[in-house]
Parts: structure tokens; sequence; C-alpha cells
């Protein structure tokens, strides 16, 4: 789709809140793709949860509005990539997009080869992160210097993989070819890993191809891509939405009473009776009451956790941005806030 300036001059922006999956597409930047969705939604606020090389696909949450307060907790989540090794050949860049540096033969590449790959490179790993990353080495981000021909000391960083498949697959780029599939902890590069098996195996390896099928619980199925956002109308686009909540789905919740809904959104914690709020817990979601009458969700407040029976304020909506929230429900269907649920978004 062309924007031209008039056309971004004429957008009126507005808030948006949630969480959208976005199947990235290859060759755009998680930012481009970023400003893209942000672009066809209207949103005035928006981030993404962690970059995927311009090479790489797959599942990209985007938050907007209140949602970008959760991000980092998909930041430090766990995730599964796809990836295929094109053996033989080492790049500059570790993947397809760089320059051959080196060239070497390609050994058989047995059953029994990918039994001992497989068992060598699961668990603890410490890995060197790549000099084509965003990481920073005094103030700059490392494919600066990568860029200039320099090449800087980086400290290896300890990773986790928690499960690790491999096969051998027919790739017309290389005489030989890897398909792996990665659970692994946050930090992981792929791309290091593969140059790391291509070294184990001898011959050299770079990504052909890298493919990000889950993080955090978010997967693939549950993706919209470009195109087809595009071409949904704007309410259509706003129903891809998930809500800010989804962030955080995996945790224990908390419901208050309005009394104690309002006082929890001004920043103080609350005290309970041995076991009100549940055990001891470094992460919980905290709603108010219901949004309306008739057995609607109760509102999310944001995020707390849980210490000798105080719940302890974390990560909180504003008023405004829970008010934007119970609006939108209204106005796709939603009943609209009454009682309880408004007297705590004002209090």
């Amino acid at each position: 789709m062309t924007q031209t300036s008039s056309h971004r001059q004429k957008i009126q922006r507005r808030p948006v809140h949630g969480v959208l999956l976005l199947d990235k597409p290859l060759g755009l930047s998680s930012n481009q793709a970023l400003q893209k969705a942000k672009w066809l939604l209207r949103a005035d606020k928006a981030g993404h949860t962690g970059t995927l090389d311009p090479l790489a696909t797959g599942v990209l949450p985007l938050c907007f509005g209140a949602a970008t307060k959760f991000s980092q907790i998909q930041l430090d989540a766990d995730k599964t990539y796809e990836a295929v090794l094109l053996l033989g050949k080492r790049t500059s860049t570790a993947d397809a997009e760089g320059e051959v540096i080196e060239t070497r033969p390609v050994p058989e590449i047995t059953p029994a080869l990918l039994r001992d790959l497989t068992v060598r490179f699961t668990g603890p790993l410490a890995q060197v992160p790549p000099m084509y990353s965003a990481l920073k080495k005094d103030g700059k981000a490392l494919y600066e210097y990568a860029r200039k021909g320099q090449e800087v000391e980086r400290e290896a960083r300890h990773i986790t993989i928690f499960k690790l498949e491999m096969a051998q697959v027919h790739d017309e780029r290389a005489p030989a070819a890897i398909k792996i599939t990665v659970t692994c902890s946050k930090g992981t590069y792929i791309r290091t890993l593969g140059e790391d098996i291509g070294e184990a195996i001898g011959c050299g390896a770079h990504l052909g191809s890298l493919r990000r099928l889950e993080t955090g619980g978010y997967t693939t199925q549950q993706c919209v891509s470009l195109p087809a956002l595009e071409a949904m109308t704007e309410p259509e686009r706003e129903a891809c939405l998930l809500p800010a909540q989804s962030l955080v789905s995996a945790y224990p919740s908390v419901t208050l009473d309005a009394d104690n809904a309002g006082r929890f959104l001004s920043g103080l914690r609350r005290r309970g009776e041995p076991g009100q709020w549940g055990a001891d817990a470094p992460l919980v979601q905290v709603y108010g009451p219901a949004a309306g009458q008739g057995g609607d969700a109760p509102a999310f407040l944001g995020s707390a956790h849980i210490t000798a029976d105080e719940l302890i304020p974390q990560r909180l909506l504003s008023p405004i941005e829970i008010q934007d929230i119970l609006n939108a429900a209204h106005s796709s269907g939603g009943t609209a806030p009454t009682g309880a649920a408004a007297a705590f978004v004002h209090h």
C-alpha cells in the first residue's frame, strides 16, 4: 500500500489497545512491519516485543496502547523456531543475506551424526552473539561495527536449548541441508546456533531460512498476515486484536472490589486476609468489577506481585486506558460500564 506524505498528514491517530499477532513477512524489519500495522490501525502508540531479522518470518506480537506496558513479558518468554541450515559455506552475517567467506567440503550426514548433534546442542549453552546483531557495545549496535568491517570482543551469553529436533532435507542452494526445530530461552541467536552446528560437523553452515513458530504461548496459527490486514475494514482489523491481558494470561489472577480496585490503581498496596490474594507470586493479573451487568468480564487493571498477603502493584493501566477499553467493548456490542465499574475507573 502506497503511503504518501499527504496521506500520513490526514490520518487521525486514536487510542488502540491490545496485541496484534502478525505473521511477519520476509524482507521487512520488525520495525517496518510494526509501522505498517500501526498505520493500518491508526494507532497512536505501539511497540513490538523483540526483533525478528528481515530474513525471518513468523510470530511477531505487536503491542498497542496499554499492552505496551507488558511487552517485557514477551521479550523474556521462551520461543520456538524452525530453520534450514545450508552446509558447506559460512557467510559474513551467518545467514543467506551475507557474503560467502568460507567454503568447505561437507561430510556424509548420517542419522547417528544428527542424534549426536541433538544431544550436544540441547541444554545450557554459552553462545557468543553475532557481530550482525542489535546488541550494544560502547553505545553502538554491533552491526554498526560489522558494516565497517570491524570485529569487537563480545562476552558469551548463557542460554538454554530446551528442545532440538534435526532432520536432513534437500535444498538446491547447498550440497546438504538440515532442518532444525528449536525451543529456546530468551537471548538465543539461531544464526549462531546454526554456525556452531556447522563447525561441529566440520564444514561450516549458514541459515537459509528462519521462521518463529511460537513465542510465549502465541503461535503462527493465531497470526494474521500484512496483506490480509490491508484487505480488511478497520473494524475487522480491530477484531484481530487480542486484549492486553493476553500477555499475562499464563499467570494467576486476582479480582478486586470497587474500593480496592480504585486504591490499587492509585498505586497503593492492598493488605489482605491470610490467603485472600492467593499464594506468594512474582506476577499476577489484577481485575476490577465487571464492566457492566449481566455477566460481563471483569476490567483488567494491570499486574502485581504478592508477598506475605500483600498485593503490590507493578504495571498499571491508567483510568483513561481502562475507560477506552470499556468504551471499545461497548461499541463492539458489549455492555456500557455502569455502577461500580464506572466508579472505580474515576476513583
